[in-house]
């Protein structure tokens, strides 16, 4: 490996969990080492890659075949498209390991899919997605001998882990080179649901802007949706009448990118790697790599270590990290950047400190933050 969330059902289970539904967030599911998702009704599509060979073993399995349930088709260059993209690269490592995998499904036939993959050959299955909690608890009741890993949830089982990643770290960075370039200080973010995930990511940016110019202010429009690239269009394109200079956002499609980019203002992408649509105008995003926990936890079901537990993870694991810079970025806003990256890193810096969240617990920034901190207009919508 290399180094490198939902509707409004969800907002109600997490603030009706309280903050005692999440432990162990700093622990780590299967080696050593919870974003957005795009809910669509489209059918699903199957399909499968790489070929399990025998391998000479250990007191462990021979070979491991591991499932991927997506709830996006994979070429929306989002959410599931970064999922596959671990999918892909642990295939192409491990020659003992089988990897299939079932896009576009409805959290409402996520349950049937997750017993299909129990009842064939699965070792272990991993969704893709908040929504298929419930529907993924219920299947590992009834299969006990089967692994299954939910990402962005709370919920674990002793056959059932969660994982999830701390993007609030590059989405912090991502804020520096935001706050470094504006010129009208004025930010503009679309994003998707006001749920802990994206108010987390939201703030993160803010204060980093905040950090390199005490001038610089937020603005965020909520389209209420993970992937409607219309809707994100028409956020950005109310944002850009705002004199936003600098657009970010949390979504599953490049729509705000892309509005922002024709519009000829700096632009923050997320999930992917996004510098060939924005060109000129791209900063940088963040972005996952989801290998960087796929490959430990195949690792461990395949030498009989798996155990359930609670990955949250930051830029030190690799499991998240900022894309590559645009062509006319100032090394101003580089240099700062690498310094402040290298500070996280080191632990000296922390993402929160000098907020209304220093000092907060981990199951508080993982599913409690509600609020925004003062480098945001106006407020978080009920």
């Amino acid at each position: 490996m290399v180094d490198k969330n939902c509707s409004t059902s969800r907002r109600q289970l997490l603030t009706a969990l309280g903050a005692a539904g999440i432990t162990g967030l700093a622990g780590c599911s299967g080696g050593d080492g919870s974003g957005g998702d795009a809910e669509t009704d489209t059918s699903a599509d199957t399909m499968t890659d790489g070929t399990a060979t025998s391998s000479d073993g250990g007191s462990g399995m021979d070979s491991v075949t591991a499932a991927w349930v997506y709830n996006s088709e994979v070429g929306d260059l989002g959410w599931s498209w970064a999922h596959n993209e671990g999918r892909e690269a642990v295939a192409a490592e491990y020659d003992w390991l089988e990897t299939e995998y079932t896009e576009a499904v409805a959290p409402t036939d996520s349950e049937r899919v997750f017993e299909q993959y129990a009842q064939g050959d699965a070792d272990i299955i991993f969704g893709c997605t908040f929504e298929y909690q419930d529907p993924m608890a219920s299947v590992a009741e009834q299969y006990p001998d089967t692994y299954f890993e939910h990402n962005t949830g709370y919920l674990t089982m002793e056959n059932m882990g969660r994982y999830m990643g701390r993007i609030y770290q590059a989405r912090y960075l991502a804020g520096q080179a935001a706050g470094t370039v504006t010129e009208t200080d004025t930010l503009g973010y679309v994003a998707a649901f006001p749920i802990p995930e994206v108010i987390r990511g939201i703030n993160a940016y803010a204060l980093g802007a905040a950090s390199v110019n005490d001038s610089a202010t937020l603005k965020v429009r909520w389209t209420n949706s993970w992937f409607d690239p219309p809707t994100e269009s028409e956020a950005a394109n109310a944002l850009l009448d705002e004199d936003v200079d600098v657009m970010a956002q949390h979504q599953d499609s490049p729509a705000a990118l892309r509005a922002a980019s024709d519009a000829g203002i700096w632009a923050t992408g997320y999930d992917a790697p996004m510098g060939d649509i924005a060109g000129e105008n791209y900063l940088t995003s963040p972005i996952w790599h989801w290998e960087e926990f796929y490959g430990p936890t195949i690792e461990s079901v395949k030498d009989g270590t798996w155990e359930s537990d609670a990955y949250w993870e930051g830029l030190e694991s690799g499991i998240c990290s900022i894309d590559d810079w645009g062509p006319e970025v100032p090394q101003e806003a580089k240099d700062t950047v690498s310094e402040s990256r290298s500070g996280i890193l080191d632990g000296e810096l922390d993402v929160w400190a000098g907020s209304a969240f220093e000092g907060e617990s981990d199951e508080f920034l993982f599913q409690e933050m509600s609020s925004y901190v003062d480098a945001v207009e106006g407020e978080v919508p009920n």
